[in-house]
């Protein structure tokens, strides 16, 4: 009987979130119902894997629905609604990790039938991945890598052509 009740209750709560086409990638998630600045909007889901245990998983799939949480040696391999929330530069969401919890939360009031979005802001992938932003943000980075992502790379790459250019044939070193 208390089950019972707890099913009435559960089915007068309205989710409010729906996946459907989306411009950004595929497929996206979407809002039925106003969001207020503040509410979780979902939560990410899904098996943890090693980074090690993903990367073996994933090693040959151009698309991953992965998480990665602290300090990215372990990752959420996303089963659940908010893996179809797409990447934006100018998003109306962000990820917040709780208690051993990832939750999606709007950053500003988001209207009924708006595009779910947050920054992905990644920081890891195979060397030559561009990870291209397709969302069409009026300062859009081109790429889903976070800002400090983008420097490192940068400097990688700074580093490895002046390594280059000291090592080009009939050249002397510089010291």
């Amino acid at each position: 009987m208390r089950f019972i009740q707890l099913l009435r209750k559960a089915s007068h709560i309205r989710m409010g979130l729906i996946i459907r086409s989306s411009a950004i990638h595929a497929a996206g998630c979407y809002t039925t119902t106003a969001i207020r600045k503040g509410e979780r909007v979902a939560e990410y889901t899904g098996h943890r894997l090693t980074k090690d245990e993903a990367d073996a998983l994933y090693k040959h799939s151009p698309i991953t629905y992965l998480f990665g949480l602290g300090d990215g040696s372990v990752v959420i391999d996303g089963h659940c609604t908010a893996m179809f929330i797409n990447h934006s530069c100018d998003p109306n969401c962000e990820s917040i990790e709780e208690d051993g919890h990832v939750w999606i939360t709007a950053i500003r009031n988001v209207a009924p039938g708006e595009e779910i979005t947050y920054d992905y802001c990644l920081y890891d992938s195979v060397d030559g991945d561009e990870a291209l932003c397709n969302c069409g943000a009026a300062k859009c980075r081109g790429t889903m890598y976070s800002k400090e992502e983008i420097r490192r790379r940068k400097a990688a790459a700074k580093k490895m052509l002046r390594k280059a250019i000291q090592k080009k044939p009939g050249q002397r070193s510089r010291k």
